[in-house]
């Protein structure tokens, strides 16, 4: 298995915005998060520095349809960060999706091992967000390990402004719309149940990594909807009950 092989094919995917065929040898979990690892290491020489981290799969019905018990998680840098309002190059993708979530950003270093408490007195703030996933792999095709190899589909985010924390996050409603008209409508329920979970999980399994999560952080708590595909043109609005709206334009 070569893990920096696999990792540079995956940053040229990447960079060129460019399919690559479904890897070809099963990879098991580490494998993948080695593989990852590798890929992002190739970005931060280039000049990238990670800002934060994205997590995947918390939706508790998702995790139960992929048969797995634990959420994954991804890289996020500054040059994958979008402004609020902004545009992107469809081109810089290779077929575009987009989920609304809620994003944190972190006043204090977090260890692995926390309560939901002791997450929340670490906020600086919360806001609305929007994730542009982006497979690499041909025809969107991919196994759980692909997925976690390639960034776990992570490819840009956008945050709207920042909020001052507040205590009950379980059950904020979400509308993303596209070109005007409402795609997904949602709970943030539908993060683990309550958001805050998702910020708990991502302090354990970035500690575990050997990157604990400090403060300046920004943490992506995960989609509370479906992701809808993205094409030229298309708009993207996102509005949260109590955090207010953020938005995108696909150029």
């Amino acid at each position: 298995m070569n893990i920096a092989a696999i990792a540079e094919q995956l940053d040229t995917a990447m960079r060129d915005a460019r399919a690559v065929p479904q890897l070809s040898e099963p990879l098991s979990l580490d494998q993948a998060y080695q593989v990852q690892a590798a890929s992002l290491a190739r970005r931060y020489a280039r000049g990238e520095r990670r800002v934060g981290v994205k997590m995947g799969f918390t939706s508790l019905a998702k995790m139960e349809q992929m048969g797995i018990s634990e959420v994954i998680w991804g890289r996020l840098t500054d040059a994958m960060q979008l402004a609020d309002g902004g545009a992107v190059p469809f081109d810089r993708f290779v077929h575009p999706r987009i989920e609304p979530e809620i994003a944190f950003l972190l006043a204090a270093d977090l260890p692995g091992e926390i309560s939901e408490t002791e997450a929340h007195a670490a906020l600086a703030g919360i806001a609305p967000a929007l994730e542009l996933i982006d497979s690499r792999y041909e025809n969107f095709r991919f196994s759980l390990s692909d997925v976690v190899a390639d960034n776990s589909s992570s490819s840009a985010f956008v945050v709207g402004p920042w909020q001052t924390p507040f205590a009950d996050l379980a059950d904020l409603g979400f509308t993303m719309a596209i070109d005007g008209e409402a795609k997904q409508t949602g709970s943030s329920a539908a993060i683990l149940g309550d958001p805050i979970r998702s910020l708990v999980r991502a302090a354990r399994l970035a500690a575990a990594a050997g990157e604990p999560l400090k403060a300046g952080d920004i943490v992506m708590a995960g989609g509370a909807t479906a992701a809808e595909a993205l094409g030229p043109g298309n708009w993207v609005t996102l509005d949260v009950d109590r955090l207010g709206s953020v938005s995108v334009t696909i150029a």
